[in-house]
């Protein structure tokens, strides 16, 4: 049902885009305009409420991939049309083809609607066990947070925090070991995030092993944690030596989650060095066997859950704080039972619960389905629980369930990526007022709530940065993905995803030059992630482009990709480049990311195009906020700009971004400012290298919605700031990077009521660190790092909060 329903918004969403491109690439019939749309709406009405009775075990439904079918043939009729225009540029170009195309399409669509209302005629509309539940509609238990709880593990917690705080000086090796979903992950993590531990230890670090494990990840992983600087070109043992030199002398803590071989372990034992200081290593797995062949271990087992552990879980699964109601009570116990104390089945089920409606007939049904599963073994009882909460799922996130196996095993997926891929994929419906971006955001929140999405990394505000899936949902999205012919993942260098099995109707593609692509289709490509320009021109269809390029200048760039009718993304990087004016005559491009772009100004005849899906625009070196500009991108939301002249700021126009009315995030490095006005939008502000930030951080002050602010290398005028009661009044994060001339700080206990994080890096001539810091009630952390012991002496110490950080020795 995941595939039919996504290549119908995908092909709905294609004849939408033609129709309102102000220069499309090419022009429908417009009955045939009509008749598909028609068709298409009707049945996606029907797959709505089109539930058909089947375990996760059988093959696809035939009727879905009749629709399926149906619906990628008029995609491939239009694109492959597209295509064959772009090449030949016009020229004698005949919309025969492609009418019978249509024709035939809109046929087999007919006949299907026509068994789809003989179905809805004999059962009626079947709508989920969810019912009501519509794609923006994940209101209900959202503002539950995600359970990590440890219940019923409190005594192996105990029992860790003992074995790491020990006395024991040797280098001491503790595995945890548990059957998939038992939680041992939570339980390393929560530990991991134990104030004691991070007290205890001068270095706490983690790596992810996986079944696939890359050496150069567990030794790059932690480098980067620690904020070691290194070479991307180092070899595994020279990053392992790096790794070792940093550890050594330290007392450390290493996580090292999810191990499927002694392999891995023999691979990099030697880099971590027996300080004899009281150093620890964690590993979490599910082989017993591989556990007792760690030298110098000491095991510690997961235990499932028994009845009463299972009911309190679930019950802060569905209810977070509130009491279960009374008439809810036996039958939720029922379901917890059926679980078989296994962590993850409780949570996922909980999830489909708290979206469910709170009836104890609704929850009968779920619990009837649960109990069928009782005599099978734990694999198969948890995947059929895993695969009832998939099943029940709103018809418009299973698309977007599924896509999560794309992604490698364990790897930590960036939530703006993946908002982008689904977007591109073209499985979010658009909806009037809301953009594709924020719809699909509810759509991941609302598989986060669920427990099937895993929220991995917040960022400095508290917003969700990285995202993950356990690995049994992982095999439950390629299980489910490969019987409803959803995507193929391949096992070699390319990673293609098709709709259909063929590999020359990939949609999807990781790919480097070195490699043979003569099986592939390149017209029907949608997302390329290549490291050369070579076949760039026919990919005419692409909708999200990431060009990584080496030792290539700027002017080298293809132009013809900025004529790419239905680009949404394109992150490039390269060196410095010039974009032509064709830039201003692309309405669908949603994302720009380069290392570093120049914009053309718009010519006079392009006034009627405005890039009003323009979301993020970066970086743009000598940007002009000219009003023509501004004009062209009002819905932005995020700008990144870099102007290094000695400029005047006046000639730049930064009084004009006021006018950006929907800017959320502002990057801007600036030698000399005189006038720039903030739109009162702005969430995040980084101001770069400005030589005055007085007069710069009173009108960032009176933003009212201002979160986020980080200073770097700014001067102030007389090496002096201080705050006043009316100014940031949201803000939640502050970093103050290398304000070298900063002397003097002063602050009121009223002031930056809301602030949760502080970061102070390399103010070396900072007399001292407010005191007043510490009346600050919602403070949470303060870093300081390279800053003068001067300015430290007030605030280390005070409730706990002062991290202090210095690569170069050991506390």
């Amino acid at each position: 049902m995941a595939a039919a329903y996504a290549t119908l918004v995908s092909a709905l969403n294609i004849i939408n885009n033609l129709q309102l491109h102000p220069t499309p690439p090419i022009s429908l019939h417009t009955k045939q305009v009509e008749s598909l749309t028609q068709k298409i709406s009707f049945l996606l009405e029907f797959l709505q409420g089109y539930n058909p009775h089947r375990d996760y075990c059988k093959e696809a439904d035939p009727l879905e991939c009749r629709i399926a079918d149906a619906a990628y043939a008029a995609e491939h009729a239009i694109e492959s049309h597209i295509f064959n225009q772009f090449t030949n540029n016009g020229e004698n170009m005949s919309y025969d083809g492609l009418y019978e195309a249509l024709e035939k399409v809109i046929k087999d669509m007919a006949s299907i609607e026509e068994e789809a209302k003989k179905i809805q005629g004999k059962v009626g509309v079947q709508h989920q066990l969810h019912t009501n539940s519509t794609p923006l509609d994940s209101s209900r238990s959202s503002s539950i947070p995600q359970q990590s709880s440890m219940v019923g593990a409190d005594d192996v917690k105990l029992q860790m925090m003992d074995k790491l705080t020990s006395d024991l000086l040797h280098l001491h090796i503790i595995p945890i070991v548990g059957m998939g979903g038992s939680g041992k992950t939570t339980l390393a993590r929560s530990i991991y995030e134990e104030p004691l531990i991070k007290e205890h230890f001068d270095i706490c670090a983690w790596a992810t092993i996986s079944q696939e494990y890359a050496i150069r990840e567990i030794f790059s992983g932690p480098l980067r944690q620690l904020n070691i600087e290194f070479d991307a070109k180092l070899n595994e043992d020279e990053l392992g030596e790096k790794l070792y030199k940093y550890l050594y002398g330290r007392r450390y803590l290493m996580i090292m989650d999810d191990m499927w071989s002694i392999d891995a372990w023999d691979r990099v034992r030697n880099y971590f060095p027996n300080n004899e200081n009281g150093s620890r290593i964690v590993v979490t797995t599910r082989l017993s066997d591989l556990a007792s062949k760690l030298p110098n271990s000491d095991s510690l087992g997961m235990k499932l859950l028994d009845e009463a552990e299972s009911w309190e879980l679930l019950c802060k699964t569905v209810f977070g704080k509130e009491g279960c109601p009374l008439e809810l009570e036996e039958i939720g116990k029922k379901i917890g039972k059926s679980c078989k104390g296994l962590p993850l089945s409780i949570v996922v089920v909980g999830g489909l619960l708290a979206k469910s409606k709170h009836e104890r007939e609704c929850w009968e049904g779920i619990w009837e389905n649960l109990n069928a599963s009782v005599n099978l073994g734990d694999d198969e009882r948890c995947l059929k629980i895993l695969y009832m909460s998939y099943k029940q799922l709103p018809i418009h996130l299973k698309p977007c369930f599924l896509y999560m196996g794309v992604f490698p095993e364990d790897e930590e997926i960036v939530f703006s990526d993946l908002i982008k891929f689904w977007v591109a994929e073209g499985f979010v419906k658009a909806v009037s007022g809301k953009s594709l971006e924020e719809i699909a955001k509810e759509y991941l929140k609302d598989l986060i709530g669920r427990n099937l999405v895993l929220s991995h990394e917040l960022d400095s505000i508290g917003n969700i940065k990285e995202c993950k899936i356990h690995d049994l949902l992982r095999d439950l999205c390629l299980r489910e993905a490969e019987k409803e012919r959803f995507f193929y993942n391949t096992l070699s260098d390319n990673e293609a995803i098709s709709v259909l099995p063929p590999m020359s109707q990939a949609r999807s593609l990781t790919w480097n030059n070195r490699q043979e692509l003569s099986p592939l289709n390149m017209s029907l490509l949608r997302i390329v992630k290549a490291t050369g320009f070579e076949h760039m021109d026919q990919l005419v269809n692409s909708r999200i482009l990431r060009l990584d390029i080496e030792g290539i200048g700027g002017e080298d760039f293809p132009c013809s990709i900025w004529r790419f009718w239905n680009l949404q993304t394109l992150v490039v990087h390269i060196g410095d480049t010039t974009a032509p004016t064709d830039f201003w005559c692309m309405p669908r491009i949603r994302h720009v990311d380069f290392e570093s772009l120049r914009l053309p100004d718009p010519s006079n005849d392009q006034d009627d195009i405005v890039l009003g899906n323009l979301q993020t625009l970066g970086t743009i070196l000598d940007f002009k906020c000219s009003e023509q500009v501004v004009k062209k991108i009002p819905n932005i939301k995020e700008l990144v700009f870099e102007n290094w002249g000695e400029c005047d700021g006046e000639i730049y126009c930064y009084n004009n971004l006021n006018c950006l009315t929907k800017l959320e995030s502002l990057y801007c490095s600036i030698l000399q400012i005189s006038v720039i006005n903030f739109p009162h939008s702005l969430k995040r502000l980084n101001l770069r290298s400005i030589k005055c930030l007085d007069d710069t951080l009173d009108k960032a002050g009176v933003l009212p919605h201002l979160e986020e602010l980080t200073l770097y290398c700014g001067k102030f005028k007389e090496g002096k700031w201080e705050t006043t009661e009316d100014q940031f009044r949201s803000l939640k994060f502050l970093a103050l990077d290398y304000s070298h001339n900063l002397k003097i700080w002063k602050i009121e206990s009223s002031d930056l009521p809301c602030l949760e994080r502080l970061h102070l890096i390399g103010l070396n001539e900072l007399r001292e660190i407010p005191l007043e810091f510490a009346e600050t009630a919602t403070l949470r952390e303060i870093i300081v790092v390279r800053c003068s012991d001067s300015g430290k002496k007030n605030i280390r110490g005070t409730r706990g909060l002062l991290r202090g950080r210095n690569p170069s020795s050991s506390r």
